[in-house]
């Protein structure tokens, strides 16, 4: 049965790389391992040692603390919003497509089409 914090830092790892653009294979060649590892530890099924969290997190350009934002604190791996599972929306592909798409986009037209997307939702 998957550990529900390593289920959590697993999911961190794949967003964050996600969010780079980066392979699973580029990931592991940057920290001497396998990207079938990276798969293991993506999906929760392989726990990530404390020196190889330090790497990831080196390669990924973000404190090890990452990977634990939006816990709780506690064992079983409940969030901070008293969900089993994190509700987070950079878990999606297209989200971060958006993203990456958006910050490509001048300053200008960045903020306009942030001015319809509020204008188009209500706010």
């Amino acid at each position: 049965m998957v550990n529900p914090v390593d289920l959590h830092v697993g999911q961190k790892l794949r967003q964050r790389r996600r969010l780079l653009g980066m392979t699973q294979q580029r990931l592991a060649d940057d920290v001497n391992i396998r990207f079938q590892q990276i798969q293991k530890y993506e999906s929760g099924a392989n726990r990530i040692s404390a020196s190889r969290l330090w790497s990831l997190a080196k390669a990924l350009d973000v404190p090890v603390t990452f990977f634990f934002e939006g816990l709780n604190g506690d064992a079983r791996g409940v969030y901070a919003n008293g969900a089993k599972t994190p509700h987070d929306i950079f878990m999606n592909k297209e989200t971060i497509d958006l993203v990456r798409a958006f910050y490509s986009l001048g300053e200008e037209p960045r903020r306009r089409l942030l001015d319809l997307c509020k204008a188009m939702s209500g706010e």
